[in-house]
């Protein structure tokens, strides 16, 4: 990743978003030729020279105290998302490592596979930051089973949501979906700017998606905490579903995401029924995996 372009575009796309009165500050006519707030603005807003924060928008965070960090983001409004995006790639501005640690392969340690299969009715898995699915238990599986389709392993879900011709069938919010992940992406890419993984993965959709290309130059973040998640199961129909992102300290960068429905519902019916279908599914319908990469 090139921080410096990064830095640029993020705090330039966050500038052009807040007005003059979303700020407090005089509109000063209709003869404005920015969109948005003007730098020398955002930095009397920011409690810096104008110099210092033209510096900054060129993509030089380097040295950036915590102090500037804040007050730039308050002058920009930026969310919680944004803000720790803003931290992150004034992190990564410093000087990069000499060396560039190989890329290992994330394992899923056998207590954390327990716990997965203990959740014998709730589908959960476990992914890392590009959203790879690394395991999952059985109910998981099956409802992803759109996206196990694919021999291809590591499951990836950017991958399925913008290469897939089923994804938008899957996907009842597609354009929800693809938002997200895309800005999901994004938060990882900041904090991780050295993932060779990663980069590829983003110069991949880049590539071959123009969708992606569209939402990625958006510069949105966001976080995946918590939410709702609408799909259509081909045995099943539809299900609508909440889900819970944990991450698992012993394990960074590694994320337990588990889903579940009202109780009640259609969608909990919906579980039930595919908790079955799971049941009398053999294993050898599942395709065998083949690595992708070693990452």
């Amino acid at each position: 990743m090139d921080n410096r372009k990064e830095v640029r575009e993020f705090l330039a796309s966050r500038r052009a978003r807040v007005s003059p009165e979303q700020a407090g500050l005089p509109a000063h006519g209709g003869n404005r030729r920015v969109p948005g707030l003007r730098r020398e603005e955002v930095a009397l807003l920011a409690g810096v020279s104008i110099d210092y924060y033209i510096r900054l928008e060129r993509g030089n965070l380097a040295g950036a105290s915590g102090s500037v960090l804040d007050g730039v983001a308050r002058a920009l409004q930026l969310d919680e998302p944004e803000h720790a995006h803003l931290i992150d790639l004034a992190r990564a501005s410093g000087p990069a490592p000499q060396r560039r640690s190989r890329p290992v392969q994330q394992q899923i340690r056998p207590t954390v596979q327990r716990i997965l299969d203990a959740m014998g009715d709730v589908p959960a898995y476990v992914r890392n930051g590009r959203r790879d699915i690394l395991a999952a238990n059985p109910l998981g599986r099956a409802l992803y089973s759109e996206l196990y389709a694919d021999p291809v392993r590591p499951v990836n879900v950017a991958r399925f949501v913008f290469l897939s011709p089923r994804a938008r069938d899957f996907f009842l919010d597609w354009d929800r979906a693809a938002a997200d992940l895309v800005a999901n992406l994004r938060i990882e890419a900041g904090r991780s700017p050295y993932d060779r993984a990663l980069t590829d993965l983003i110069g991949e959709l880049s590539v071959r998606s123009e969708e992606f290309r569209a939402q990625w130059a958006a510069q949105n973040v966001r976080f995946h905490r918590t939410g709702v998640k609408a799909v259509h199961h081909p045995v099943v129909g539809d299900l609508v579903l909440s889900f819970e992102a944990m991450d698992l300290p012993a394990d960074p960068g590694l994320s337990l995401i588990v889903y579940s429905a009202e109780p009640g519902s259609a969608a909990q019916d919906a579980l039930q029924l595919l908790a079955s279908w799971t049941a009398t599914t053999s294993d050898a319908t599942v395709p065998a995996p083949q690595n992708r990469s070693s990452s």
